[in-house]
């Protein structure tokens, strides 16, 4: 029995190696009209992704040797095709093709079958029920709970203008957009305020989960042998996963079966707005589609817990990044904080009709979100062939479009309605686009002028020439070595 056993172990080990072998000589085929830079037999191009922080560098030089697309290869198995020119961006970006599970897969423990991952029709039922969520009647109310967030963060950063040291900002900006969300999600405040501390002394078990999920996700992404669930599964870092997953589900569970028994007797969203602000889990709760169905309980989770990893995450990336840039161009700094000074005439806050009032900023903005996409790749799974505008065609398989790849020098100008009208709306996707574009992208963009304008009207930012970030790809773009910079009270302060 033991050598029969033996035997069939092997054949179907056999069978499977024959199959996946099967499976790269047609992928390999379907790839010829793709060329891209030499691969290992074994590796691929995995040994070229060392996590030292010039990974992106090489996708950069690779993307200036093969012209709109090339392939990368992850083992000898798996391959993504590589996009970088914007008409073939946007021939992918006009499809509803879903999100590749390549590395979403990672995430779905705790997000569930939310927006970011689901497809087909479930995608397009949801997508139309969140869609009011970020009206701006609901949005409106929001900018002030992101200024109390920005002025709480601001405010424990006395200590370092006082002294003149570099610190990092990642940390910060994250714990802060995280207690902004809270607030915007669920109508609740953090206990954020009480510490910001690697160690989340005093804070509540859910944010202390929803870090942890963050950087465990993270983590996961870069460590290639925990990309197989087995090994994850049984290390530490899995079962700190699975226990963070756990607290964090509870949560968004109690909070919704307490918000169902508030709303009992008010189901209309007018009626609620009469009494208070919407939040985002009000608008779920309400949801009803074409036959007056509503959502689960379970997809409400899934959707609050994506809207969770999504707004905080990728936007505390957006932020880091936009003060590093405007640390190192000081006259663009300046340029900004003289159009917030004037567009807030002495408040010191800002309220939603100043968003619109500062044009340069929001110009500074989209340079350092196209220089630091807070999404350094946009992975989409092709279910069918399909043809770009030079004629060449990719097969159904991975495809992953590289947003982090045009490396100038930083230059605002750009985003002049009269430049911005002469080049390809494709050129520049920090947020996707087409059908499924960032539902989320009007808040992110909101928080994100907030935190800038709340911050240059109160310190001058100075970059620390020593500690350069090491930019690494990842579920969201990071920094091996953090972000630094150092601060200095603003001398004329209105």
């Amino acid at each position: 029995k033991s050598v029969l056993f033996r035997h069939n172990i092997l054949f179907v080990a056999v069978c499977k190696l024959t199959a996946l072998i099967v499976k790269r000589r047609e992928t390999l085929r379907n790839l010829e009209a793709f060329p891209g830079p030499p691969a290992h037999w074994l590796f691929g191009h995995v040994q070229e992704f060392k996590q030292d922080g010039t990974e992106l560098d090489k996708v950069v030089k690779w993307g200036e040797q093969y012209p709109f697309a090339f392939q990368i290869w992850f083992g000898p198995f798996v391959s993504f095709l590589n996009i970088h020119h914007p008409d073939y961006v946007k021939t992918l970006l006009s499809t509803t093709e879903p999100k590749d599970d390549f590395g979403y897969r990672f995430i779905i423990p705790w997000i569930g079958d939310g927006l970011l991952v689901s497809s087909g029709q479930k995608w397009f039922r949801n997508r139309r029920l969140l869609t009011p969520g970020f009206h701006y009647d609901i949005l409106k109310p929001y900018v002030k709970l992101m200024s109390d967030s920005a002025k709480t963060m601001l405010d424990k950063w006395e200590s370092y203008a006082q002294t003149s040291e570099s610190f990092e900002l990642f940390e910060h900006v994250s714990l802060m957009t995280l207690d902004s969300i809270m607030k915007c999600a669920f109508s609740l405040n953090s206990a954020f305020n009480v510490r910001l501390s690697s160690h989340f002394s005093g804070t509540n078990a859910y944010i202390k989960a929803v870090y942890d999920l963050s950087f465990l996700i993270n983590l996961r992404f870069r460590v290639i042998p925990y990309h197989n669930n087995i090994i994850f599964h049984l290390s530490p870092h899995g079962f700190r996963f699975r226990k963070a997953v756990k607290v964090a589900h509870h949560h968004t569970e109690e909070v919704i079966r307490k918000r169902r028994e508030e709303l009992k007797k008010e189901t209309e969203l007018d009626r609620i707005q009469a009494k208070r602000n919407l939040d985002f889990l009000d608008i779920l709760l309400c949801a009803r589609d074409e036959n007056q169905h509503s959502l689960s309980d379970e997809d409400i989770r899934a959707e609050v817990d994506t809207f969770m990893f999504e707004g905080h995450d990728t936007t505390a990336s957006g932020i880091s990044f936009i003060l590093y840039c405007l640390a190192c161009n000081p006259e663009h700094q300046q340029m900004c904080r003289d159009e917030i000074t004037y567009a807030l005439e002495g408040k010191d806050t800002i309220d939603w009709e100043d968003l619109s009032k500062i044009p340069y900023t929001t110009m500074c903005i989209k340079e350092s979100l196209r220089l630091y996409p807070p999404v350094p790749g946009i992975a989409r799974k092709i279910t069918k062939p399909l043809t770009f505008f030079d004629g060449r065609t990719a097969a159904a398989g991975h495809c992953c479009i590289c947003v982090y790849l045009e490396i100038w020098v930083f230059d605002p100008l750009r985003f002049l309605p009269e430049n911005v009208s002469s080049r390809s709306p494709h050129a520049f996707v920090p947020f996707s686009a087409g059908p499924r574009n960032c539902i989320g992208q009007t808040f992110a963009m909101n928080e994100m002028k907030v935190v800038i304008a709340l911050t240059l009207r109160r310190y001058q930012l100075i970059e620390d020439p020593d500690r350069k970030p090491k930019v690494i790809p990842s579920l969201v773009l990071r920094s091996l070595n953090g972000i630094h910079i150092k601060i200095k009270p603003v001398d004329h302060q209105p």
